[in-house]
């Protein structure tokens, strides 16, 4: 088999399972409403099961990542799977707090967390040359915009023909679809080495990571981002419906807002591979606090949300190429799986407010207002924090790599 048909094979593969799982992931908003209304819980618990699973996917990533990075690819997307499928299968069932909060916000997320970012990046990565893993990156992220702009109307879709919990239970089965996908992005070895070339443990690349500010200004920036998503993915549903307009608007505006991303992650990967990765996220913030700061201010229509939804899109995650791009500039990609994994567990742990906060804020005041200032005060802050990042490798990576 070709190089060029290798490398196409192990990245529309990648691709292809963040799809599923970011397409399923990004479709719960479309649940929060019939969850509510269903078990009599409030928008508060749904709102804080989600956000429980926003910090839950993002902590599992680095977990995942370690695991992989010692086992192989496959066996942690394959249990990602099961989790994933066995946590929506059962979601409906509970209807209780605690079960709620378990299987939605734990064991679903952690299952998603298997078969995202941080897994499928770093097993490119460590088999693809360093001039192809930018656009490699934003080409695997570009599938979770497309998996967010087929699943989204089709859960709408579902509900409406057939009924909530059919349409999850359908997300369910959809999940075990990544356990063939990930089947081209078997390992060479079994059980990778435990150092780097270099005699860098992942214990001793880990430390040194943390003591660079760099890696610090992209952990802080990816906290706003998830922040920003968390909140948009969960609450956009409840934004439009106190707008008075129709549950299919949110459903195409989520949508929309993937097939968008899917131009911007591709953009952004292709950029990043002549340009400075941290001017790049500097941008891609500014335009993301630019745009919903034109949202603010227009009317409350469709047209807006589609619009809105569009540009933002362009913003959604791709920041995700520039910063897997410069983790793995900075320090290698030996371990990349698992530094990657950490920046994840930053941008999860900004989900975790946003989603939370979002319910808290609509339930105190009625409205979403201060998270939309909220949002853009973030979103300048993490376009400037990226100022400060060297696009160097520090000397000890340098050898290892």
């Amino acid at each position: 088999m070709s190089a060029k048909r290798q490398y196409w094979i192990l990245v529309i593969s990648a691709a292809l399972i963040l799809a599923v799982t970011m397409g399923i992931r990004n479709a719960l908003g479309l649940f929060v409403s019939p969850l509510n209304t269903s078990t009599g819980l409030g928008i508060v618990t749904v709102s804080f099961a989600l956000a429980v699973g926003q910090f839950v996917w993002g902590a599992a990533q680095p977990i995942f990542g370690a695991l992989a990075d010692r086992v192989g690819s496959v066996r942690i997307i394959a249990l990602g799977a099961v989790l994933l499928a066995l946590g929506l299968a059962v979601t409906p069932f509970m209807h209780s707090s605690l079960g709620l909060i378990f299987f939605l916000g734990v064991v679903s997320a952690a299952g998603a967390g298997g078969g995202s970012f941080s897994i499928l990046i770093g097993a490119a990565a460590q088999r693809l040359p360093a001039e192809r893993r930018a656009f490699a990156s934003g080409f695997i992220n570009a599938g979770g915009s497309f998996g967010q702009f087929v699943f989204a109307p089709l859960a709408q879709a579902l509900i409406t023909a057939f009924g909530w919990v059919t349409a999850l239970l359908t997300l369910a089965a959809s999940a075990l679809l990544t356990i063939p996908l990930a089947l081209p992005l078997r390992d060479k070895h079994s059980g990778g080495p435990t150092v780097h070339m270099g005699g860098i443990s992942l214990s001793e690349q880990t430390l040194l990571a943390f003591k660079d500010r760099s890696y610090w200004c992209l952990h802080a920036g990816f906290f706003t981002c998830g922040f920003h998503i968390a909140f948009l993915v969960t609450h956009l549903p409840g934004e439009v419906a106190l707008c008075g307009l129709p549950a299919s608007v949110s459903a195409a505006s989520l949508a929309l807002i993937g097939l968008a991303n899917i131009a911007g992650s591709l953009g952004v990967g292709w950029l990043a591979q002549t340009h400075r990765m941290k001017i790049l996220l500097v941008w891609v913030y500014g335009i993301r606090a630019v745009a919903i700061a034109f949202y603010l201010m227009a009317p409350r229509t469709s047209l807006t949300f589609y619009v809105f939804a569009i540009v933002l899109g362009l913003s959604w995650l791709a920041t995700v190429p520039p910063t897997a791009g410069l983790v793995g500039k900075l320090f290698g990609t030996r371990y990349l799986a698992t530094l990657f994994g950490l920046t994840l567990l930053s941008h999860q742990i900004g989900g975790f407010f946003g989603a939370w906060l979002g319910g808290l804020a609509v339930a105190t005041s009625g409205n979403y207002d201060w998270m939309w200032y909220a949002d853009i005060a973030l979103a300048l802050a993490a376009a400037l924090v990226n100022l400060p990042i060297r696009e160097a490798q520090p000397k000890l990576a340098v050898a290892a790599a």
